[in-house]
């Protein structure tokens, strides 16, 4: 296994952006490595176990990406001129398949985030379906629901309005924008011929959870594609870390391989 930490310089995010970046070669063994890899861009800053994320990289045979890049949700704000979506759904993957064996077959690339990250694998998993085979979104942080319903009462504090002003544009308007990921996933279902996958999970205990459930059940409503599952834990690594497990090995792992843990 190597770690690679890198940076390199974002047209999108107009400044330098650090990466992580996991790759499974098999340095002192028998065991050539099967290259291109298939790779995980996972959306999550505050990873609290590495070596859990290689065994996972070992055993699948994985490159993992881990940018690190300030994000707020991972969608475009035009009005400051940061444009997280591209950079993730084009820029990033453009990028390290150019300096790394990754496999550009779509199949091959998953998107995976985890809290806000989640928010941000759903939306980019979405926008760039052409790109990315597959979508693990966990704990999302499903939050526009709240700030639209927010927005229309006058309930929003003014601090929290701008932000979410800076983030997602007009509050007005997010009710039919495709920063909603119940109207983007409406206009990909009605318009793309591409398989669809998504994979969705969220903690009995967590904050989120309601917000998780109701949009799973949302897309169940409009016939799109996905799993969604619950388990024991919070807001919490040693929640991801099992979930994101099941949702790579159900991709990855022959039946008979099955890794296994607690859940």
């Amino acid at each position: 296994m190597a770690w690679l930490q890198i940076n390199f310089f974002s047209d999108c995010l107009r400044r330098l952006v650090p990466l992580k970046v996991l790759l499974p070669f098999a340095l002192g063994t028998h065991q050539p490595e099967k290259k291109p890899f298939k790779t995980v861009y996972l959306l999550h800053n505050g990873i609290d176990d590495y070596a859990s994320l290689e065994e996972i990289a070992r055993k699948m045979n994985l490159a993992v990406v881990i940018p690190f890049c300030q994000h707020a949700f991972f969608v475009d704000m035009e009005a400051s001129g940061l444009m997280y979506s591209q950079f993730i759904g084009r820029e990033l993957v453009a990028f390290t398949r150019k300096l790394f064996p990754l496999s550009c077959r779509r199949e091959d690339t998953v998107l995976a985030g985890i809290s806000m990250g989640g928010f941000g694998a759903l939306h980019n998993g979405l926008k760039h379906y052409a790109v990315f085979g597959h979508t693990i979104a966990l704990s999302s942080a499903l939050v526009v629901r709240g700030i639209i319903e927010s927005a229309t009462d006058g309930k929003l504090g003014g601090l929290n309005q701008s932000f979410f002003e800076t983030v997602f544009g007009d509050l007005s308007l997010l009710h039919k924008s495709d920063k909603t990921p119940e109207v983007l996933a409406k206009k990909i279902l009605e318009n793309s011929d591409c398989p669809l996958d998504f994979y969705l999970a969220c903690g009995y205990n967590d904050l989120l959870v309601h917000e998780n459930r109701k949009f799973s059940m949302y897309l169940k409503s409009i016939g799109f594609p996905h799993s969604y599952e619950e388990g024991p834990g919070s807001h919490e690594w040693h929640f991801w870390d099992n979930f994101l497990r099941r949702g790579l090995e159900r991709l990855f792992l022959p039946q008979k391989q099955k890794l296994s843990f607690p859940c």
